[in-house]
């Protein structure tokens, strides 16, 4: 879905503020209240639409002194996003005056609209340009990033401080834009995890073989991640300058095609010796989603191209976060007779959720798998820690009860002499 835009223009006495709300989900925020067709909706909600905004838009001062807000006039817009396709956004013009005496540069911006009920949403906040002491007019350009924090619940303030902050306000807020987008992004991770299942394990013939030691595991979960890195890092930049733009429903049809691919290949090594190329090619996919985070920028191209770098570190830390979460156990389980049930178990859940989003994503409809998927991923953690529960278990009962050394730092816990060397 579009996000909204708060773009900022400072001037000597007082901010000029550019709001730009998608009428959809300003609708969906205000369970469908709003009345009229696009030509008259203005006319026909204007009181209403004003007593919302000023209800959700509340600039104060560092000691919580509200400024002055004056609406000046808003109207419909009709936008287009290559991706996403055509829709109206909301257009308000705003003026935000300090109190006297009150740092204009300075403040506290507390602004909800849509968010406070569409807890998906995000409202990017541009500061467009701004006034030097010397009056001299500078682009500023500094971006915040204003959405809900799941852990506490809450829609953080956002701290605007252009004499101290500088350039590093947008790169630190589009750092965590980028890890809550993975943090969220359920159908990403599960393909990243479905991918590097059977990635411990050695191919024998056309099935999947025998633990192939922790070297051989290490080295081809460190390929695996790399090349898949190396693909959604170079579409994400390729997406986020608008350079072939795809459609977001084509570009999540074929994420939801590329679980599906990964959870077969848990069953049984469809590429063998072809993984690196596949990593590659769905990891070009994955970027194009992850552009999607970027579409409505509206930066310079020094502030973009500093804004794509902090966007993809996010993503690279949240995902390295859950690598390093997740593979030990992995590892330590696909040493035990426990992994093959698990592995078919895992994979067959990701068929599952695979199948539920292709059809969501094809008819634009949610399907009650789709739906309890969504509800439910916040829960995920449980699922790490029946993991951690199982591969401890068997690593207890496997080895200690039979009272010989797991060899986990052995090259391989069960090659012998004479079985060849292991196909990649």
């Amino acid at each position: 879905m579009p996000n909204s835009l708060v773009l900022l223009n400072f001037q000597t006495q007082a901010i000029n503020a550019e709001l730009r709300l998608p009428l959809g989900e300003l609708q969906a925020a205000l369970d469908n209240k709003l009345v009229g067709t696009p030509e008259n909706l203005i006319a026909q909600n204007a009181e209403f639409l004003k007593a919302y905004l000023l209800q959700h838009m509340k600039p104060k001062t560092n000691q919580g002194i509200p400024w002055r807000v004056k609406l000046e006039t808003m109207w419909l817009e009709s936008a287009e996003n290559p991706s996403y396709g055509k829709y109206y956004e909301l257009v308000v013009l705003a003026k935000w005056l300090p109190p006297s005496s009150a740092a204009l540069r300075n403040f506290v911006l507390e602004y909800d609209a849509i968010v406070h009920q569409v807890v998906t949403h995000t409202i990017l906040v541009s500061i467009r340009q701004s006034w030097n002491q010397n009056n001299n007019l500078a682009t500023s350009a500094q971006l915040g990033v204003i959405s809900l924090d799941i852990p506490s619940g809450t829609i953080p303030l956002l701290h605007i401080n252009l004499d101290q902050s500088g350039i590093g306000l947008g790169f630190v807020q589009m750092l965590r834009m980028g890890m809550r987008h993975i943090a969220e992004g359920l159908d990403h991770l599960l393909f990243l995890f479905t991918l590097l299942l059977p990635a411990t394990l050695l191919v024998e013939g056309r099935r999947w073989g025998r633990f192939g030691g922790v070297s051989y595991s290490l080295n081809r979960l460190l390929r695996i991640i790399t090349v898949f890195t190396l693909g959604h890092s170079l579409t994400l930049i390729f997406g986020a300058i608008r350079l072939f733009p795809v459609p977001t429903q084509l570009i999540e049809t074929l994420i939801a095609f590329s679980i599906l691919i990964s959870a077969i290949h848990g069953f049984r090594p469809l590429f063998k010796r072809q993984e690196l190329w596949i990593a590659g090619c769905f990891g070009l996919i994955h970027g194009l989603a992850f552009a999607e985070g970027l579409a409505f920028l509206n930066l310079d191209s020094l502030h973009l191209a500093l804004n794509i770098l902090a966007f993809n570190l996010g993503i690279e830390l949240m995902q390295l976060l859950f690598i390093a979460l997740v593979i030990p156990w992995v590892i330590l389980l696909s040493q035990s007779t426990l992994f093959r049930p698990f592995r078919y178990f895992a994979a067959s859940l990701a068929t599952i959720a695979a199948f539920a989003w292709l059809f969501e994503r094809i008819s634009t409809k949610p399907n009650l798998v789709s739906v309890w998927l969504e509800n439910t991923k916040d829960q995920a953690i449980w699922l790490l820690l029946g993991l951690i529960t199982m591969s401890l278990a068997s690593f207890i009962f496997q080895y200690l009860g039979r009272g010989s050394s797991p060899g986990l730092f052995n090259r391989s816990a069960s090659l012998k002499r004479g079985d060849g060397i292991p196909e990649h």
